[in-house]
């Protein structure tokens, strides 16, 4: 292969990347706050993630290489496929992501790559990567390592000591969708690499005796990725598996990624990309199995094909298949109750149960608090209101769905 630029390897090697959607640096917390705000560009390899204090955050977000040793029929960078290929070496990363961070673009490194060579020469190199921009560069941005399951378990544990977070793909809902389009790979492999992530993050979590703090090891914790669309699993499955990923593995979170078709792809994948709003029904579904108290079963419970709801968001499809339920009284349901209401988010609810303390909230005291008092006044009594035979209409669906460029969440 003839010899390319840095700029066309970042070129080719970020483009390469933007099918991961697992880099958001949530969890993570600025390492030094008296360095005040970081700028941002839409350069080439720069994605944006968001942090629970609803931070920006600026990645550089690229691929160490696009070569690889494994066929995934879903996977553009497979060996088989006919797509230009590119390398870094270890200290183009390095300098590329110091010199984005000196000049404000980036506030941290999103790293993934193909399998070259084997999967210990490749893990091995990123983990270099991270040690000499956290040792020799004393580099204090966020470092997320998107790890290669297949690896030696030391080298996961030392990524550990300098990436604030791991994620390891689980590539597929089910392991007969991996063993039928991933056969290379295997599910027992990632989930034992995954347990040995978690067993890390567990074992470093008390303080020692002698420093009395906590050993840093991945303190934004580890997350994972599947497809979805590239084969017929249903959302229910979908669903139970990312609730049995969370149980077992404490993950921070499970993403979702709605198949794209690729050139030259593989007779057992499907030809159409599956809507988009599927992906964004099943992130508001994990929201709901992660913040709201819904066991995974209960989303869709009732829902004759096991898919989500396209039209409504989940939680005000699950409020309308048990009417039974409703209205709530806003003044004297309990925390677990009141989040199931459409409408009514984590803040809104700790706000009604601030204010109920000391008043009884009437509907125009819950109008003041949410954004929209539309969609909860079929489900709510308060004092002065009840719903009355609001809640019987039958066009209340139609009347409480949104427009379709609409994509609120809950």
């Amino acid at each position: 292969m003839s010899k390319i630029s840095v700029r066309e390897k970042l070129a080719i090697l970020s483009d390469a990347a933007k099918y991961d959607a697992s880099c958001a640096s949530s969890g993570s917390s600025k390492r030094d706050s008296r360095k005040g705000g970081i700028g941002s560009t839409e350069g080439m390899g720069i994605c944006h993630a968001y942090a629970p204090d609803g931070r920006c955050i600026s990645l550089l977000k690229i691929l160490l290489t696009n070569f690889c040793i494994y066929d995934c029929s879903y996977c553009i960078n497979r060996s088989s496929s006919n797509t230009k290929r590119a390398r870094f070496t270890i200290e183009e990363v390095v300098d590329l992501t110091l010199e984005f961070y000196k000049r404000n673009y980036i506030e941290g490194l999103f790293l993934s790559s193909g399998v070259i060579r084997s999967p210990d020469d490749t893990m091995g190199e990123m983990v270099e990567i991270a040690r000499r921009l956290r040792i020799d560069h004393c580099f204090k941005g966020y470092i997320h390592l998107k790890s290669i399951p297949e690896c030696d378990p030391a080298l996961l544990e030392q990524a550990g000591l300098y990436a604030d977070r791991l994620s390891i793909n689980v590539e597929l809902p089910t392991d007969s969708g991996v063993e039928r389009l991933a056969p290379e790979k295997k599910p027992q492999t990632i989930r034992r690499a995954m347990g040995t992530v978690r067993g890390a993050i567990e074992n470093r979590s008390e303080p020692t005796m002698r420093t009395k703090r906590k050993p840093r090891f991945a303190p934004a914790g580890q997350s994972t990725q599947m497809i979805v669309g590239a084969d017929p699993t249903s959302d229910a499955i979908i669903l139970k598996s990312s609730a049995r990923l969370y149980s077992s593995y404490h993950l921070r979170r499970v993403y979702y990624s709605a198949f794209s078709p690729i050139p030259d792809s593989s007779a057992a994948l499907p030809l159409m990309k599956p809507p988009l709003m599927r992906e964004h029904r099943l992130y508001q579904a994990d929201w709901l199995m992660r913040f709201y108290g819904f066991a995974n079963e209960e989303i869709l419970d009732g829902s004759p094909d096991g898919m989500l709801d396209l039209a409504i968001d989940p939680k005000l499809a699950w409020a309308l298949r048990n009417r039974h339920v409703f209205p709530v009284d806003v003044n004297r349901a309990d925390r677990e109750m009141l989040l199931r209401i459409p409408g009514l988010g984590t803040k809104a609810v700790a706000k009604i149960l601030q204010v109920r303390r000391y008043r009884t909230l009437r509907l125009e005291d819950v109008g003041a608090i949410v954004q929209s008092i539309q969609k909860i006044r079929p489900f709510i009594t308060a004092a002065g209101w009840s719903p009355g035979g609001l809640t019987e209409t039958e066009n209340l669906r139609a009347r409480l769905t949104p427009q379709p460029q609409q994509l609120s969440l809950f």
